[in-house]
């Protein structure tokens, strides 16, 4: 195995999650995120070596973005789905009811977004982007960022009252 090889697998490992819980945000599909993850996975390994040295994370994260888009214009529909989950072997037991209901509402909120305002917010507040690299991912202007996250923000506000505190608000 080459050097190049060894360290895209090594990053490949480590930002695989991270780009699989925003494609899921993106989309609300584990399936349609776990493709747009490995098509992305398949670009930064096309241009590994021009990405090694930069920020191949946020090329991919860019990657998915600009694909979910792409999808968006094919199919002009939103199919929710199942989030990909964070447990395992070893999980200790206990009471997911709150925290199902309120990712139950999450969703639900979030499905009422267009697809724009969806990802901005996904970027902005789960990626924890910056308005610039959020605005470069999905090609748009600083300013396009800042008024769909103002309206997507309302929009949530008015879907699900009950998840003000993830907006840190006062209820």
């Amino acid at each position: 195995m080459t050097t190049d090889e060894e360290a895209f697998r090594s990053w490949a490992a480590r930002a695989q999650q991270d780009l699989l819980r925003t494609a899921f945000l993106l989309t609300g599909d584990r399936h349609r995120a776990e493709d747009l993850v490995q098509e992305a996975l398949a670009k930064v390994a096309l241009r590994w070596r021009r990405l090694r040295d930069g920020n191949p994370t946020g090329y991919a994260r860019q990657v998915v973005v600009r694909d979910n888009i792409s999808g968006w214009r094919k199919r002009r529909r939103e199919v929710l789905g199942t989030d990909p989950g964070r447990g395992g072997p070893g999980t200790q037991v206990r009471d997911h009811a709150p925290a199902t209901e309120r990712r139950i509402a999450l969703d639900a909120a979030l499905a009422a977004l267009t697809p724009r305002q969806r990802a901005v917010v996904v970027l902005r507040y789960y990626d924890d982007l910056p308005e610039r690299a959020a605005a470069e991912a999905l090609g748009v202007s600083v300013g396009t960022v800042k008024s769909q996250a103002h309206l997507a923000l309302a929009r949530l506000r008015e879907a699900a009252p009950e998840l003000a505190e993830l907006l840190g608000e006062e209820v």
